[in-house]
């Protein structure tokens, strides 16, 4: 089962925020609070028009909110998402297989790029993991 999506009073205020820059062009599905990023999972194909010109729209968000912005477009097909959600990464494949009563996505990724989409002490991945749990049936991912 995927997690709730719980949108606190924060959130909300960043997702209206983000729409509000973006001129409401784009729809904010879910926006994810964590010690150092906020993570907004757009509407599918809306990716670019999310991000801005040379990322004028992060950027805009970054200096609003004091913290690092990642912005991830939804995808309905559970291996999509997932290789959204690695997107800056350079994946290459996305796996999903059962484990036990465990649903698990095995991500390769650019071996160079490997270290930073796990992250000091797997926070990285943990954050991943989070934000797919909520949109999709996987309970753990790992990086290949």
């Amino acid at each position: 089962m995927s997690a709730d999506i719980v949108l606190t009073e924060d959130t909300l205020r960043y997702i209206s925020l983000f729409e509000s820059i973006t001129k409401n062009r784009v729809v904010v599905k879910d926006c994810m609070d964590t010690e150092d990023k906020l993570v907004f999972v757009v509407g599918e194909g809306q990716g670019n028009t999310a991000v801005g010109k040379k990322g004028e729209n992060v950027i805009k968000l970054k200096d609003k909110t004091g913290k690092n912005i990642q912005v991830v477009e939804y995808s309905a097909d559970p291996q999509k998402f997932v290789m959204n959600v690695f997107h800056i990464y350079g994946p290459q494949k996305v796996e999903i297989e059962q484990r036990g009563n465990i649903t698990h996505a095995t991500v390769t990724v650019d071996p160079k790029l490997k270290g930073r989409a796990i992250g000091k002490a797997g926070k990285n991945l943990r954050i991943a993991r989070d934000i797919v749990n909520r949109h999709h049936e996987i309970q753990s991912i790992s990086v290949d």
